[in-house]
C-alpha cells in the first residue's frame, strides 16, 4: 500500500477534480492512529504533516499537496502545523 502525492497540482488538475467543491476537515497539531476504510484523496489548504503506515516509511506532505492514501491502510498522523484540506472518499 502506498500514498501517493502529487506536489503543486496545477490549478486546471484540482478544476478538472472538482477539489474547490470537496468538503473541508481541519485539526490541530496533533498524533493519532487512523485506518482508511476506504481510499481518500486530499488536498492540503495548510498544514505540515508526517503519515507513516503500519510497518512503513514516513512520508511528508502538506500546503499544495494532492495526496491519496489508499483502502486498508492503517498509520499514524503526526501534525506538526495544523491541517485544512479538502477531501473526497472513492
Amino acid at each position: 500500500m502506498e500514498i501517493k502525492i502529487e506536489r503543486q497540482p496545477t490549478p486546471e488538475t484540482l478544476q478538472q477534480l472538482g477539489v474547490s467543491g470537496w468538503p473541508i476537515w481541519t485539526k490541530e497539531v496533533s498524533e493519532f492512529p487512523w485506518t482508511y476504510d476506504d481510499a481518500e484523496t486530499c488536498y492540503f489548504i495548510e498544514g505540515d504533516v508526517i503519515v507513516t503506515p503500519d510497518r512503513g516509511t514516513p512520508v511528508t506532505m502538506g500546503k499544495g499537496d494532492l495526496v491519496t492514501f489508499p483502502a486498508g491502510m492503517s498509520c499514524t498522523w503526526n501534525i506538526r502545523r495544523a491541517v485544512k484540506k479538502h477531501y473526497t472518499f472513492e
